[in-house]
């Protein structure tokens, strides 16, 4: 049951390549027994406890010296409950093997990001989302959760059942116990119109409500050092599916914005003068397009270059002032930026440390290719978001503690609080937790 870590001597990394540890053990259980033997194992030889998915995260959520949790062989639908639309998974199950059964059983999520790498507990714990008028976050569609909490027994929570954990535990920083198996809301398979065109800046912006509220799902990209954007608007259509041809698909999404993309990167990494010049051409590069598919495959894209990013959620009804502080930094700086900032949107949700919790919120996202300074990118940005009360995604960059979001979580003492009743000795802690959620 137990292995070593991947990577050189044991030592574990994530995929933005900025985070590694060194676990005493690793374990890979085949059943929610053996998760909970091994939670009890590591607090009689006093290790603390993580389990890890993807290793999506750019924090060190994950990180630990202890017991490294994999979660690989507990994978797969546990069950279909047509009668109720929801569909019950094994923790460790990557969101594109779920999104590709679901739609194999006539089935859909009704939301979801534009990357599908992760597992479905790394996803919904750090509060994974993609962008929606109505409808939140992947975690918002939750309908019921299984955990192995610090005594190794096994709790289960609802709406109806210990409603307080499940408040909490829907985005629970792997900081209540260890997520086994998730329950979530389906709805039957469904078929969304996409419309990508180019905007300008200065358009968007200035249109930002009304784009916001004619369409069930918005978003935008816009390339610093430009005053240009790509904007993509999907809405629920009636058909007929009319997908992106083949060729056409591996040239725009795999070729235009991963290869040529990745090659643009290496040269201004290497030459950083470039990067304007580069921006200019990328922004170009995307023409206007439209193609009706079933949810995953307009929701979601491949993401091979590797970066770090920063996202922040705002006030909905700051974004647009949050965003013309951004370009006025980018373009008085200095600075070099060859990714585009992402802008996306969600509804307000009950979930206690959701970014969207009790407010309507806008995401922004700054990136950087991996292997250039972020730092002072990153550090202005974030000196922009924190002025506007934002909240940082937990799965991202950010260098914000517990004093922080005491202040900008209502709720805040709500988490904190279940956390001392069902982890009293910290067994779940890391140094990420002992920053946002204190000691």
């Amino acid at each position: 049951m137990s292995s070593t870590a991947n990577g050189k001597n044991g030592t574990w990394r994530n995929w933005g390549g900025n985070v590694s540890a060194r676990p005493a053990r690793e374990v890979t259980p085949a059943s929610v027994d053996e998760l909970a033997a091994a939670v009890r194992r590591a607090a009689e030889d006093g290790l603390k406890v993580k389990a890890v998915g993807a290793g999506h995260s750019f924090t060190s959520i994950a990180a630990t010296d202890g017991v490294l949790i994999r979660p690989e062989l507990l994978t797969g639908i546990r069950s279909i409950d047509r009668e109720n639309m929801t569909v019950t998974v094994e923790a460790g199950t990557p969101l594109k093997r779920l999104n590709v059964a679901l739609a194999r059983e006539g089935l859909s999520l009704t939301n979801m990001g534009d990357i599908m790498e992760q597992t479905v507990a790394g996803a919904t714990s750090t509060g994974t989302h993609g962008t929606g008028r109505d409808s939140g976050s992947i975690a918002a569609q939750i309908k019921g959760l299984e955990l192995v909490t610090a005594d190794g027994s096994v709790l289960t929570c609802s709406e109806k059942e210990n409603p307080e954990v499940f408040a909490a535990a829907r985005i629970g920083l792997g900081a209540l116990g260890l997520v086994t198996a998730i329950t979530f809301a389906v709805e039957p398979v469904f078929l969304l119109t996409a419309r990508e065109e180019p905007m300008p800046f200065d358009k968007v912006l200035s249109d930002f409500e009304e784009l916001w509220a004619e369409n069930e799902h918005f978003e935008f990209y816009w390339f610093p050092h430009t005053g240009s954007t790509n904007t993509k608007r999907n809405n629920r259509s009636a058909g007929p599916e009319k997908p992106v041809p083949q060729l056409k698909s591996w040239i725009e999404d795999e070729f235009l914005s991963n290869g040529v993309f990745q090659v643009a990167n290496w040269v201004g990494r290497a030459v950083p003068a470039t990067i304007p010049a580069i921006a200019q051409i990328s922004s170009k590069a995307l023409s206007a397009r439209t193609y009706t598919d079933i949810p995953y495959k307009v929701f979601t894209s491949p993401r091979r270059v590797r970066f770090v990013e920063m996202e922040y959620a705002v006030p909905r009804a700051a974004v647009v002032e949050t965003l013309r502080e951004l370009k006025t930094m980018v373009d008085r700086s200095g600075l070099r930026v060859s990714f585009p900032v992402e802008v996306r949107t969600a509804p307000a949700d009950d979930i206690t440390l959701s970014t969207a919790s009790g407010r309507d919120s806008a995401y922004i996202a700054v990136h950087m290719f991996r292997g250039t300074p972020h730092q002072r990118y990153f550090t202005s940005a974030e000196r922009i978001f924190t002025a506007h009360e934002g909240r940082p995604h937990w799965g991202k960059i950010h260098t914000r503690d517990a004093e922080y979001f005491s202040r900008v979580y209502p709720r805040f003492g709500e988490f904190t609080a279940l956390r001392d009743r069902l982890d009293p000795d910290r067994l779940f802690q890391n140094d990420y937790l002992r920053r946002v959620l204190g000691a």
